[in-house]
Parts: structure tokens; C-alpha cells; sequence
């Protein structure tokens, strides 16, 4: 027989000593939201979605975006670069200059959204002014399929917001590329100086595998403006607008006919997590296929920019192609692959949670 050992003692805790620690944590778990804060999301829930869904996705994939930057500006092997940077600078290498993309893919993905949802709608009333159909509505019907109308209304609308929103993103993508190509550039300078030292006085140099750097994204903005002025930080902005208004009219231009062939057309429902995941990770291989020769020139102009505090360079012409221009091709596919299909697993994921809120 059990042994009672409660002794007829009670172990309730007294009153007025509080709530328990378990009690605590249910209210936690609970807690609900004020019908002012539901409103409030539901009104900007493409901006809340999305910026929570960019810090998820960037900081997942940006050790790929550094091995991309490198194999584009200096060649080699998705295996050497990795190696060659983790050797002789560490692991932090692949996350430096991780702070200005999350805070700026999250500003820009978050802008961008928000200006492609108005533009979306703004050519969607004038291609129904013009021709009578709504493209919006044939894309949200069931058993239907892309047609010239949507493809123009999404092409169209993506086109207008990738235009907008260089003139944000481009500062901040020049100093993360000068990040990420700081090391190799700061060990080519110290092998240039130790040549030109042993030429000199015929001794041998002694390479330094301990990468000394300057650095930092507002170190980099202040060089440049210094250097150049405020024209400096927008290094590259032809080739970056070029880059942006074709490549985001092909991303949601495939990515919402993909979700479209996948999801409505089988009559299943748009935010279907399969087709979800397939058109983000598709949006994102299809339109870096397409413009990478432009981002490979891009880079290589800011660069030569970057380097060595040059004032002038020559900009490279875009070559299709050819096998130099689609150098890293294969990490930014899988970059961008896994970066959509993040990101747009939770975009739809947070927009029908806040869409599922009700008011009290």
C-alpha cells in the first residue's frame, strides 16, 4: 500500500501570493491582440508579412550571396572560394555585412510589395479600361490559365516597382558587395606591396594569412562620398536599374502565373502551400537565369569602382551567352531558390493569419 505522505497538510499556495508561474505562462501563450492592433495588421499586411519573411529569408541564404560575389569578381569554384575565404578570413566571412542587406532587403522587399500591390491594381482598372477585362479577375478564377492580359498586367506592375525602388536599394548593395569582396581585395593589395617590395630589394615576401580589415558598410559609405560625393553611393545605378526593372517584372510575372497554373487552374486554393513553395522557388530561378549577364556586369563595374578608391572605369558590356558572364550562376539559382521559397512560404502564410483575425 502507498504511504500518504501529504499529511493532511494543505499545499495549495496561499492566497494573495500571486499567480503561478504555470498560470503566467498561459496568459503568454494566449495572448491576444486589441481591436485596434487587428485592424492595424489587416490594413498593412503585405508590409508586415513581407518584412518578417525578408529577415527570415536573407539571413538564411547569405553565405550563398557571398560565394556568388566572390566567383562573379574573382572566378574559381563555388568549393574554392569557399575554402579560400574560410582559411585565411573564418566563418565570419560569410556573414560580413550581413546587417545592411537584412535591414535593407526588409525596407526594400517591404516598399516593393507594398508599391507592386498598388501598381497591380492601378494597371489592372487601366487594362479594363482599354479592353473591357480585368486581368486580376481572370487570374483568381477557378480552371483559368495565364493569358497576354495578366502577364501584362503582373509584368507591367512588377516592372514599375523594381524601377522605384533602385533608387533605395543601390547604396546599400554597394557597400554589401564591398563587404564581401573586402578580404580578397585587402590580400591582392598586400600581395601587390610585397612584389613591389621584393623586386625592390630583392628579398622575398612573406604573405599574411591574418586578413587585416577597414570596413563596414558606414566606413564604405563615407569613403565614397568623400571620394565622389553623394554620386558615389550610386555607383553602378544604370546597370542596377536595368537589372531591377527586368528582373522583378520576369520574378512576379512568374511567380504569380505559376501559382495561378498550379493552384487556381486546378481549382484548388491560390495560397495552396505546394504551389506556393514551387512558383517562389521558380520566380526566383527564372528571373536570375534571365539577367544575370546584367548582374555579373554590374558587379564587376562596382568593382573596379571600389577598388583601389578609383574615380573612373570603364562599364563592361553585357554579354549573353558567354560563359564568363554566367559565373556563379548555379550558387545565386540556388540562392535564389531557396530564398523565394522562404520567403513566400511565410509572405502567404502571415497573410492569412492576419487575414483570419477577427475583431472582438
Amino acid at each position: 500500500m502507498s504511504e500518504d505522505r501529504s499529511d493532511g497538510r494543505n499545499t495549495s499556495p496561499p492566497s494573495g501570493s500571486g499567480p503561478r508561474k504555470g498560470s503566467r505562462l498561459n496568459d503568454i501563450y494566449h495572448f491576444e491582440l486589441s481591436s485596434d492592433m487587428k485592424r492595424f495588421a489587416r490594413k498593412y499586411r503585405t508590409e508586415i508579412s513581407a518584412s518578417t519573411s525578408s529577415v527570415m529569408s536573407t539571413f538564411a541564404a547569405y553565405p550563398l550571396d557571398f560565394a556568388k560575389s566572390r566567383m562573379q569578381s574573382y572566378g574559381g569554384t563555388f568549393s574554392h572560394v569557399v575554402m579560400d575565404a574560410y582559411k585565411t578570413e573564418g566563418l565570419r566571412a560569410f556573414w560580413r555585412g550581413v546587417t545592411p542587406p537584412i535591414i535593407s532587403v526588409t525596407v526594400v522587399r517591404t516598399i516593393s510589395f507594398s508599391l507592386y500591390q498598388r501598381a497591380k491594381y492601378s494597371c489592372d482598372r487601366t487594362i479594363k479600361s482599354m479592353t473591357g477585362k480585368s486581368p486580376l479577375e481572370m487570374a483568381n478564377a477557378r480552371h483559368s490559365y495565364p493569358n497576354i492580359y495578366t502577364l501584362a498586367c503582373f509584368g507591367t506592375a512588377g516592372a514599375m516597382a523594381g524601377a522605384v525602388i533602385t533608387t533605395l536599394s543601390c547604396p546599400f548593395e554597394l557597400t554589401k558587395l564591398n563587404e564581401q569582396l573586402a578580404g580578397k581585395m585587402h590580400r591582392e593589395a598586400l600581395s601587390a606591396a610585397q612584389a613591389a617590395k621584393s623586386k625592390t630589394l630583392g628579398q622575398p615576401g612573406t604573405p599574411n594569412s591574418q586578413v587585416d580589415l577597414k570596413s563596414g558598410s558606414m566606413y564604405t559609405a563615407k569613403r565614397l562620398t568623400r571620394d565622389r560625393g553623394i554620386a558615389g553611393l550610386y555607383s553602378g545605378y544604370r546597370l542596377h536599374l536595368l537589372r531591377d526593372t527586368v528582373g522583378t517584372a520576369i520574378y512576379f510575372m512568374t511567380y504569380e502565373s505559376a501559382k495561378q497554373i498550379l493552384a487556381n487552374a486546378r481549382g484548388k486554393e491560390p495560397t495552396s502551400p505546394y504551389a506556393v513553395v514551387i512558383a517562389g522557388g521558380l520566380c526566383g530561378i527564372v528571373s536570375w537565369a534571365c539577367i544575370y549577364p546584367i548582374d555579373v556586369a554590374k558587379t564587376m563595374y562596382q568593382k573596379a569602382l571600389l577598388s583601389n578608391n578609383a574615380k573612373n572605369a570603364v562599364r563592361p558590356k553585357i554579354k549573353f551567352f558567354e560563359f564568363t558572364s554566367y559565373r556563379g550562376l548555379g550558387v545565386s539559382v540556388v540562392r535564389s531558390c531557396l530564398i523565394n521559397m522562404i520567403f513566400f512560404s511565410n509572405f502567404e502564410f502571415m497573410k492569412k493569419r492576419i487575414n483570419a483575425l477577427e475583431d472582438d
